[in-house]
Formats: structure tokens, C-alpha cells, sequence
């Protein structure tokens, strides 16, 4: 007998083997709970006593590095403070003027107003039944400083001396992809990681800075013009190629800034963000070195175009090198965690099963929606990029891009993020308007009834 033909039949015995382990398992349900459960390191032996097993260390550290991943999307600041505190000095304009800072303070109404969002389980007892009850006070500062206090405010860290008084703060990758879900109180519940935060405004809370200027310096314009910029933001935006393009606005006078994105969903595809700047770590440490001020390592030769980036060729965003590098080695683990952020399902509820059904089919078939949104991805495996022509759209966000060009938004948990609008930069207020777009575009000729159909299946993803 061959050397191939014996393996085989060690392969075909072992699949037998499990195959017998089940029946056993499964007449022996009265027992189940005490039943020990096999590793998969013990399946690979029994198929396969050659083959070999599957690392210990894989087995044992992606536990262990989901964990610290979560840890870096939550509460990581990258050193960052140094920026949001020590340079803007956002504290001093959240603690007041009765709390050693500036002006009137932040209350937690206003701050739940601006779509900050608390964790009900970073609470402790005593609070959430004050909470409860009305009995917090949400027009006093020091109860925001309070909830900082828990690290309970979503994406957002305070730092305290010895006395109580807050002396800087700095941010996370939760404050923008994080929401709760108001279990307690509206902006008050269980932390949703990787759901876009469509109530955050963050232009608002960065015209609270004491020192906008440095904003200001930076794009060459004064503070009113920067405020100005901020305000055009609104709820659930943010420009994140301001700070090396310098476009505030668009042509047609509208912001120039972008919905925020959910951060889950993202295994399997390929670039990811709207416009297709690279994949997950390439955007972790773009974000967390330009945007959020983080002291790390960052290099992408595409922004050294004075033409297209002059802010960044000016301020050598292009490749920053910090020592110590506080994000690079985080990068790994933050990404894992992300990947492992699967969409939510939609709930039964939410949409009409049998118009689902119907729209699936449409999905597949007549709408040629899955041409580009392909099952199960709903992006496109490869290079999942289009022209604006493709589109049916303007370039200008495209343009802003090194590659000029949109990507094909994945579809699963939509549901989620319709607050908004639907594109890059809510252009359709509904789903309605995006199928009517593209019903127009590609001529598909649906019915009303298909479209709503179409409608009920996207939304059921």
C-alpha cells in the first residue's frame, strides 16, 4: 500500500472517529454539561496524529490580544494630551471657571447635547441610582469631571492631579466609532464599540478650545474662519483631510467634511475608508498621528504634493517620526480587535421579512446591486474602488484622495447609520433618494414597489 493511500485512510478513520464521538455526545445530552470539550489541537491529532497542530501560541494570545486591542480602541490616547490639553487646552474650557479652568465649564447636558455618550457600566452603583432617580445635577460641570473621573465619558480621557483638578485630556478611537445604547438615559447605556457616533458634533467641541489658534496658524486663516469651518460640520461629520488640504468648503459653498464611519464590518475588506486612503492600519495610524495628535511613527509619500497636500509637505505630515513612538506597536492589536467587530444584525422587528425576500432577489438580480456590493462582503474582494464618473457623482472628495476615486461602502449593519444621510457626505437624505439615484443612473426601471422592496432588504443586512 502506498504512503499516499495509507494517510488517506488515516484521514477517512479519523473523520469515522469524530463522527462516532458526536452520536456518543449527542444520546448522551443528560451529560452534556460535564462532557469535556475537545481543543482543536485534539481534532487536528485525531484526524491527523502527523499533521501539526495548530500554534499554542495562537491559541493562547488572540484571547489575550483581542482583549488589549478593545483596551487601545477605548481608552488609549496615544499621547495625544499633549495636543487636545496641553496645546488646545480643551480641559480648561470643560472644567469652568469655578474648576480652575475658563468660562462657564461643560455640563453633562450640554455635553450629551454636543452627542458625547456615557458608559452606564463605568458608573458606579450610587450614581446610576441618583441617575435614576433625577437626582444628578446636569447643568453642573463638576459632574462631567465626575464622569471623566470613571473614564465613563466614550472616547475621552481626563487626567487629575493629586488635588481633583483636571490638568489635561486627550481622546480615543471611541469617541467618533462608539455609541451606547441609552439604556439608562438618552447618550446614557452599554458601549456599542464600532457603531459610527452620528450625534457626535465634533466641529462644536473643538470651537470650545481656549486655544484655537493653533488650528488657525496651521491652515494660514484667522479664528473666525476656522469657527466657521468647524460650525459647517454638524452632527456625525469630520473632515479628516482638512489639516493637509486646507479645504474648508466645496465649491458649491457646503462643508467639505464627511459622515463618520462604523468601524465594524471591516473584515474581508479591502481599503476602507471613503475614498479608499488604505486599509485599517494605514488609517489607524494616519488618524492617530494627524488627526488625534498622537505621538507615533507615520509615512505615506502620496501627501508630499505641495499641489494637493500643501499643509502637509508644510508641516512634514507626510513622515512623522516621534520617539518615544507611543502608537506603532498598538497598531497590530488595534486592528485585530477591529477586524473581529462583526456588523450587527438587524432587529427582526425593524423591517418586513417578506419585502426583504423580495429585495434580495432585486439585489441580486435586477437592481445589480451585487456587481460591486458582492455577498457576503457587500464591498467588492480586490480593489474596491470607482471613478465618480462609475458613481453618477462630483469628484471633489474623490480628488482629495491620493487615488482619486471612491470605495464601494460595505453594506452589512446599514442599519445602524442611517442618521445622516446615506454617501460620504449625506448628500441622500434616505435610502429612498440612493435608489432613485441609481435607478436613474443605470436605468434599471424598478417599480415602486421593487424599490421598496430593495429598500427593505438593505435595511435587513
Amino acid at each position: 500500500m502506498s504512503k499516499r493511500s495509507k494517510t488517506m485512510i488515516a484521514v477517512f478513520s479519523g473523520i469515522l472517529i469524530l463522527a462516532g464521538i458526536s452520536g456518543i455526545m449527542s444520546m448522551n445530552k443528560e451529560n452534556e454539561s460535564s462532557a469535556p470539550t475537545a481543543s482543536l489541537n485534539d481534532l487536528l491529532s485525531i484526524v491527523n496524529p502527523q499533521a501539526n497542530s495548530l500554534s499554542p501560541d495562537m491559541e493562547k494570545s488572540t484571547p489575550e490580544r483581542l482583549k488589549n486591542g478593545q483596551q487601545i480602541f477605548r481608552f488609549d490616547t496615544f499621547g495625544d494630551e499633549a495636543y487636545w490639553g496641553d496645546t488646545l487646552k480643551l480641559h480648561q474650557a470643560i472644567a469652568g471657571e469655578k474648576l480652575g479652568g475658563v468660562g462657564p465649564g461643560l455640563s453633562p447636558k450640554d455635553a450629551l447635547a454636543v452627542g458625547l455618550k456615557v458608559d452606564a457600566q463605568a458608573l458606579p452603583p450610587s450614581l446610576v441610582r441618583q441617575l435614576k432617580a433625577g437626582k444628578v445635577d446636569l447643568d453642573d460641570p463638576a459632574n462631567t469631571l465626575a464622569l471623566l473621573k470613571n473614564n465613563a465619558v466614550l472616547g475621552v480621557t481626563g487626567f487629575f492631579d493629586e488635588a481633583g483638578k483636571l490638568t489635561s485630556m486627550g481622546i480615543q478611537c471611541a469617541l467618533c466609532h462608539s455609541t451606547v445604547d441609552d439604556s439608562l438615559a438618552p447618550g446614557i447605556g452599554k458601549r456599542l464599540d464600532g457603531r459610527a457616533n452620528r450625534d457626535l458634533n465634533v466641529g462644536a467641541i473643538i470651537s470650545l478650545a481656549p486655544n484655537i489658534n493653533v488650528i488657525a496658524d496651521r491652515l494660514g486663516v484667522d479664528v473666525p474662519t476656522v469657527k466657521k469651518v468647524l460650525a459647517g460640520w454638524g452632527p456625525g461629520k469630520y473632515d479628516a483631510v482638512l489639516l493637509e488640504d486646507g479645504k474648508g468648503f466645496r465649491p458649491d459653498g457646503k462643508s467639505a467634511a464627511t459622515l463618520l464611519p462604523p468601524a465594524f464590518g471591516l473584515s474581508g475588506i479591502n481599503l476602507h475608508t471613503w475614498t479608499g486612503w488604505g486599509s485599517v492600519p494605514h488609517w489607524n495610524a494616519y488618524v492617530a498621528n494627524t488627526q488625534m495628535g498622537g505621538k507615533g511613527t507615520f509615512f505615506d509619500p502620496r501627501l508630499n504634493d505641495p499641489k494637493k497636500y500643501p499643509i502637509a509637505v508644510k508641516t512634514g505630515d507626510w513622515n512623522i517620526r516621534n520617539s518615544p513612538d507611543l502608537i506603532s506597536s498598538k497598531l497590530p492589536d488595534l486592528h485585530l480587535y477591529q477586524l473581529a467587530l462583526t456588523a450587527p444584525k438587524a432587529p427582526e422587528s425593524s423591517y418586513n421579512k417578506e419585502a426583504a425576500a423580495r429585495g434580495e432577489t432585486l439585489f441580486n438580480g435586477k437592481a445589480t446591486c451585487a456587481r460591486c456590493h458582492v455577498p457576503p462582503l457587500y464591498s467588492e474582494p480586490g480593489w474596491n474602488m470607482h471613478t465618480p464618473k462609475e458613481m453618477g457623482i462630483d469628484a471633489f472628495q474623490a480628488d482629495r484622495s491620493p487615488d482619486n476615486m471612491y470605495r464601494t461602502a460595505p453594506l452589512a449593519g446599514l442599519w445602524t447609520h442611517q442618521k445622516g444621510g446615506f454617501y460620504h457626505d449625506g448628500r441622500f437624505a434616505d435610502l429612498n433618494e440612493v435608489i432613485n439615484h441609481y435607478n436613474n443612473l443605470f436605468k434599471l426601471k424598478l417599480t415602486e414597489n421593487e424599490k421598496r422592496d430593495l429598500r427593505e432588504f438593505l435595511l435587513s443586512i
